[in-house]
Formats: structure tokens, sequence, C-alpha cells
């Protein structure tokens, strides 16, 4: 991996460098007021300046299951069903609605010394596109053409993830200057339209400037075709029922989102993108076969390191394949990331169709027949699962994590030492080249933030908004005729009989290829899938015919030795699981498959952990997701400081009183 010190360091979605390159320069930066008219004369300067902002928004995107530019939390992913844990927001026991419990995102008031927040963010944004034309005339009007299509892509994200977050919000396109008493910076909370109009012109003017491809040295910055693509993911979003009252009594907003994802489909395709591949094999090398260097799937893309040549402070490695890699691998703890048994029941037989009881599913024996994907996103006992094994201890690519009792009482011990309440795990995203030196600490796995695969399933959505089956069909069918399911059927997909059906196909689709991409809460929110709810004018889930999410918990199981018990020490299989192994890649996966279920049927049986995957204080708890929570309040910080903002409806204000903004017009 490179580390592209002092000529971009890990570009993106870009992570920056320029930081260790001006010491000064980050001086200068805590304070606007230092900014001259010879800063922005120099493309060197100007370019550690826009390095510094990719810095400042894509710096914490180091696991592919963050959201929400500048913060990057994996908070949200847990509200999902693709991973256990009961957190406030979805604890019965729990009800957030004051301002003291609105989300701190917003930041607080612009100082002289602005912390990294959203607002600070577009300040910074706001104070290159006023004076590169002016200042900066003397540069080619090519390069400031570029840094200012990048300024108004990062610009747009910033406004779409506060969107995301609180609706709307107000709309700063000037650069402000910090103060308690001027009128003309007390700027009130746009509609979600006219944000939505301020973002996609963003996008617009970002796709206007922007290149269609970049030099090898400069990829991982964003380009027009991403513009584009983005334009398209606001679009959905902002026609989806979350904020679009009509959305399925009018296709005015789906036509307009449709619009944006054929034309980003269109520049995107004659710069060499498209999926990746042919194979399932292939689906799975793309997330980390290219180094720093261009692939056809990867729309926006965040460029990691693997050098220890740089100040740690500005090491940018991926932390996920540390947090997924079990404990016989040398991952940091002993269970990787434990897959919940509703998302090992999801995906697709072999043939494409639902994992059923009528269709030969068997969710003991879960992993025979799987759509192609199921293997390279999940690992299971048994599996092969190559690493770089940088250890003193012999390499061990096949694992297990199964345990046996041993005693007759409540005493256990686990095979090869991986504790792991699930009888699967997830391994989709890793790679088999990085070295298990330091539990994986330096990984430098590219993470893909959009992929051409996602924009597929966009247009596809919007097909189906429309009631256009036939398309909504073959779009999908792209995306699994890439893994190898078989066309019979329309891939499994079948016949979709109205436009909720093929709405529930593409939502289904979404969770199976996109999982632990950190889309899956953006598509609960949109589609308020926790429940129905009159009050917001929800009744999706009734209407696609989608189970509610609230009153769901997510289980684990221990796979565990049926057969009697042995000593800590003694693994009872460790002779008899010595010839197996599952690999996807090899040519009689199948005859292995069957050996592994043989082999689970005569050994296993899974037994509830001790404590519940969701649970609250050892108490097995469901989710509950209270539809004020869809849209988040300002907090009591926000509000303090900008008094002449309203509150959210569903939330308090500062003064305890009902909020009045309205995100759905």
């Amino acid at each position: 991996m490179k580390a592209k010190i002092c000529t971009y360091i890990t570009m993106i979605l870009l992570m920056v460098l320029g930081v260790s390159c001006s010491d000064d320069f980050l001086e200068e930066k805590k304070q606007y007021k230092y900014y001259d008219a010879e800063f922005f004369k120099s493309e060197e300067r100007v370019n550690w300046y826009v390095n510094n902002l990719y810095y400042d928004f894509y710096d914490g995107y180091k696991t592919p299951t963050a959201v929400v530019v500048g913060s990057f939390t994996t908070t949200q992913s847990t509200y999902t069903e693709e991973l256990g844990g009961i957190s406030a927001m979805i604890n019965p026991n729990i009800t957030l609605g004051t301002a003291a419990d609105g989300s701190g995102y917003f930041g607080k008031t612009l100082v002289e010394n602005p912390a990294n927040d959203p607002y600070n963010r577009i300040r910074d944004i706001n104070v290159m596109l006023e004076r590169i034309d002016v200042d900066g005339a003397n540069l080619s009007q090519t390069f400031r053409d570029q840094i200012k299509g990048q300024m108004y892509y990062l610009r747009a994200v910033q406004y779409f993830d506060l969107m995301r977050t609180y609706g709307g919000v107000p709309i700063v396109t000037t650069v402000q200057t910090p103060s308690k008493d001027d009128p003309s910076i007390k700027i009130p909370r746009a509609t979600v339209t006219e944000l939505v109009a301020q973002i996609t012109a963003d996008f617009d003017l970002a796709a206007s400037l922007l290149p269609g491809k970049w030099p090898a040295s400069d990829y991982g910055r964003f380009t027009k075709g991403a513009a584009l693509a983005q334009k398209s993911r606001v679009l959905l979003t902002y026609a989806s029922p979350l904020f679009n009252k009509n959305w399925d009594s009018s296709t005015s907003r789906w036509d307009a989102a449709l619009a944006a994802g054929l034309a980003a489909e269109a520049e995107l395709s004659s710069q060499g993108h498209g999926l990746y591949g042919t194979t399932a094999r292939d689906w799975e090398r793309m997330f980390y076969i290219n180094d720093n260097a261009f692939i056809s799937e990867a729309i926006a893309i965040k460029l990691l390191a693997s050098s220890t040549t740089v100040t740690t402070s500005l090491q940018s490695n991926n932390g996920w394949e540390r947090s997924i890699r079990l404990a016989s691998q040398g991952g940091q703890g002993s269970g990787g990331v434990k897959a919940p048994k509703g998302m090992i029941d999801l995906f697709p037989m072999a043939n494409g169709k639902r994992p059923t009881a009528a269709n030969n599913y068997n969710a003991f024996l879960f992993f025979r027949d799987r759509d192609p994907r199921f293997y390279r996103t999940f690992g299971f006992s048994g599996s092969y699962w190559p690493y770089n094994n940088s250890l003193t201890t012999a390499a061990a690519p096949t694992v297990w994590a199964y345990r046996w009792s041993t005693n007759a009482t409540t005493g256990v011990a686990f095979s090869m030492g991986n504790d792991v309440s699930s009888p699967a795990f997830v391994r989709k995203m890793s790679s088999p080249t990085v070295s298990n030196a330091s539990n994986y600490q330096l990984s430098g796995t590219d993470i893909i933030e959009y992929r051409y695969a996602e924009l597929l399933l966009n247009i596809a959505e919007c097909y189906a908004a429309k009631g256009d089956i036939a398309n909504t069909t073959e779009y999908l069918g792209r995306i699994r005729k890439r893994v190898g399911i078989p066309a019979a059927e329309n891939y499994g997909i079948g016949t979709l009989g109205d436009k909720y059906a093929a709405l529930e196909a593409v939502l289904y689709e979404r969770r199976v290829e996109l999982a632990y991409e950190g889309k899956r809460f953006w598509d609960t929110q949109r589609w308020m899938l926790y429940s129905d709810d009159a009050a917001i004018n929800d009744n999706t889930n009734s209407k696609l015919g989608i189970p509610v999410i609230n009153g769901t918990q997510r289980i684990g199981n221990y796979l565990h030795y049926k057969n009697g018990t042995s000593a800590a020490g003694t693994d009872p299989l460790a002779a008899a699981r010595a010839s197996i192994s599952v690999d996807p890649d090899a040519s009689n996966f199948q005859a292995q498959i069957t050996a592994l279920a043989t082999f689970y049927t005569a050994n296993f049986e899974l037994r509830s952990p001790p404590t519940p995957m969701d649970n609250v204080n050892s108490v097995a708890t469901p989710i509950l997701w209270r539809s004020n929570y869809y849209i988040m309040g300002l907090n009591q910080s926000a509000l303090v400081s900008n008094p002449w903002l309203t509150q959210t409806i569903g939330w308090k204000d500062g003064n305890g009183a009902d909020g009045n903004y309205n995100y759905q017009e």
C-alpha cells in the first residue's frame, strides 16, 4: 500500500495529505483571518487546502459500516438487522424526545477556532469558492474549475447528511463572519425541498466542472460520474416515503430520481465503470484486488494505506479487517463480527429463490445451496478463509468456531480459541493479503463508499415505484447474473405481481448485495421500516408486505458439540475435522458442502448463549425504534446558540415546547 505523503496521502474518497507538508498551513487554517490574497495564488497551497477538506470530511471513514461524513460512527448500523446489541435509540426502556436528547451532529456555534463540525466544513468550502477565481485568477482555468468542482461536491455531500439527520437545515453558501449580533447570519431552517434543490444544484455544478476520470496519481478524487451518482442518491431519498407523502400516488419525484440515475449510469459507463467481473469470486475480490488504483465498480472510494512511515496521527488504515478476523487468525478479539440469525436466514438459495422450507432451506445446515454471495459474505465452522500469516504460529485458514462442554454443568471450551456466539460470522470485504501482524492493525484495504451495483439498485427502485416491472426485473437480473445465479425464473426473482412486490424485491436485493456496507440504516430510515405509524403517514410495511422491525430481536446461537464432554485443552473433533474444508473456489465445492453437512449433523446442535445478543442487563430485549427518531431533533447546544431555529416535530425545544418544523411537506 502506498502512503503518498506530500503528494496526496491516501486519497478518498481521498484521505488527505497535505497536513504533514506544511505545519504553518495547519496553524493558519485554525484562524480564518490569516488567509491573504497570496495564499490563493499558489497551486500547491490551494491543493493543501482542498486535501485538508478531504481529510476533515473522511478521516474517520475507516470501516464500511460507518456512516455520516465528518463523524463516521458505526452506531446507526447497530440499529439494523445486520448487527446485534441494544443501544439507547432501540431500547424499549428509553424514550428520547427532549432537546437534551437531540443529535449533536449539527455542531457548535461558529467561532474563531473552529471544530471539525458541519458548518465549519461548509465555511471552509465557501471560502475557497469565493476566493479562488478572485485571488487565484493567475491559476489556470482548468485547475480552478477542478478545485471548485470538488468544493461543490463536498458541500452537497455535507448538506445531504445534514438532511438525512435533521430534514431541513439553514442553507449557507457565503462566508459568514462569526458574530453574536449580526442578524444577517440568522438563517432559518430551509424546507427539505429547498435543501434538495441546493444539494442537487451543487452536484450539477460539480459534474460540470469535474473530469470524467483523473490521472492515476490523483485516483480517488471526485469525478463527474460520482457527482451525478450522488445526485441520484439524493433524489432517491427525496422520493422515498420519509420525505414524500405522495410516494404512492405521484411519480414526479421518482421520475426525477430515475432520470438522475440513468444519467449517472451513462456517464460512468462511458468512463469504463460497470459491475466488476462476471463471477462471485470477482465480486469478492473487487473489494481488495486493486490497491489505490482504478476499479470499475468503485464510483466513490476511500483509499487507505498500510504504511507506517508517517506520523501515527496521520496513518490511515482500515479498521474493518481487525474487527472481523477471529482469534485463531490473529484478530483483535475472539469472536469477530457475529451474524444474527436473521442475516444468516436472509440470503437466497443458489437458484435465487427465497430461503424457505418449500425451497429446501434448512436453518441448521444454513450453508447448503445458498446464493454465491453468501459464502463471500459469511464465514462459518469449516469454511476456508485465507489470510497473510506473519505470526510464529502456524497458519490455519480453515476456521472452526464451535464449543464443547468440559463438564456436565456449565464449563465450556472453544475450538481454536474462537468464542463466537453465532454459527456464522462476517468475512465480506476482507483481504487474504493483509498481514495479521498487530491484529491486522495496518490493513490498507480501500473502502468503496458508492458501488456501481448500488447505482443499478437505485435505478431499479425508481422503476419499481413507477410500476415498471420489466425494467425493475431487468436491473435486478444484472446484479444477480454477475455473481452466477442461474437465469431461470428471472434469476430466481420470479414474476413480480405489482409495484409493491417490485419495491419489496429491490429492498430485499439491497439487503443482500450491500450487506455490511453502511447502507441498510438509510434504507430502513427512508422507507420507515421499523413500524407503521399513521401519525407520520407511514404504512410502508403493510403496503410492501415487509415485516416490521420493532418487536424483533437479533439472535445468536452457539454451534455446540453434542456428543459428550471433553477437557478444556482437548478438542473432541480435532482429528475428525482435519480433512474438512469448504472453499467456494474449489472445483469440488459441492462435495465439500455435502461432507460438511454430514459432519454438522453428526456432531453439532445450536444452543442459546448465556447472554442474548440483544439484551439489557442480560435480559433478552426486543427492538423498539420510536417514530420521532427517523428525523432527529436539534440538541440543546444548537438551539441555544441559534435561538431563531425551530425544533423538529416530535421533539421538545429548549423550553420544553413541542417542535413544529415539519420535514414531510
